[in-house]
């Protein structure tokens, strides 16, 4: 682990907390305006692309100069068509359900309540998810396989969440197609492409950073934890619970694999046609 700028890479885990703080704090002054705390969810990509940008100005003179800008523009790149997607997607609707549940139990000021259970624990989680955004940028040593092949992985990722968030929304829009199950395009090889790809998109940055040790080791929880948000805690789970009773949707289950993409109907460990 020697050669990497432990004192510079501690200075910048404070810089990015800040930088996060920031677009959270203006989110919520934003939100409690509109009456919509439905906005952090656009703040979500905005708050991981202040992070990267921030990096890769306190990271001159440290890390390699092209592995620096390549993960600030990645990041970027996901972040900010993340944001725009959800903002489109939320426009003209109100508060989302999820944060009016939670908000209806809030033991006193609901915007107060809000702030600490949904902005400040999503920043905390922006911080620790970006973590190989921030190591990686410290990396003395020149870009190898590792990095190109977390980018390939990356692109492939972006492909996944990219297209599958466009074919559903031009299905939704779509009146012919009201009400019924997204079986199409990449959505019928995996019940949740979008999901899908933001797991390749954390897997690829996080070999980006893996040129150094000490960069794959403090940047291995972002994966890790990302991985299990998706597959087992916020993501797949609850969207599923969601949609367990729309018509067509346990027959669209019975054919599609849960998560990684494959052949529709015949999903991994099962005979083809079951």
């Amino acid at each position: 682990m020697s050669g990497f700028p432990w004192g510079a890479f501690a200075l910048n885990l404070a810089w990015a907390a800040a930088a996060v703080l920031v677009v959270l704090l203006a989110t919520f002054a934003l939100a409690v305006r509109k009456g919509v705390h439905r906005l952090v969810d656009v703040a979500w990509g905005v708050a991981f692309t202040a992070v990267a940008l921030v990096t890769c100005v306190a990271s001159t003179g440290h890390g390699d100069t092209g592995r620096r800008v390549l993960v600030t523009v990645l990041t970027a790149v996901w972040g900010l068509r993340l944001a725009v997607h959800i903002a489109r997607r939320g426009r003209g609707h109100g508060e989302d359900p999820r944060y009016e549940a939670m908000l209806a139990k809030a033991p006193g000021s609901r915007n107060l309540y809000a702030l600490r259970m949904v902005y400040l624990l999503q920043g905390a989680l922006v911080w620790l998810v970006s973590l190989p955004v921030q190591a990686a940028q410290y990396v003395p040593a020149r870009m190898t396989a590792f990095a190109w092949a977390g980018t390939a992985l990356w692109a492939v990722g972006m492909f996944f969440e990219a297209v599958g968030d466009a074919q559903l929304a031009r299905f939704k829009a779509d009146p012919a197609t009201r009400g019924r199950v997204m079986d199409r395009g990449l959505w019928r090889f995996t019940r949740h492409p979008n999901y899908f790809g933001d797991f390749c998109v954390w897997w690829g940055l996080f070999l980006i950073a893996c040129d150094s040790a000490a960069s794959a080791l403090v940047g291995l929880v972002s994966p890790l934890v990302m991985s299990f948000l998706l597959i087992r805690g916020s993501g797949k789970p609850l969207l599923e619970r969601h949609m367990a009773e729309r018509p067509g949707y346990a027959e669209y289950v019975s054919r599609t694999s849960g998560f990684f993409p494959w052949p529709p109907g015949r999903r991994p460990g099962r005979p083809s046609g079951r």
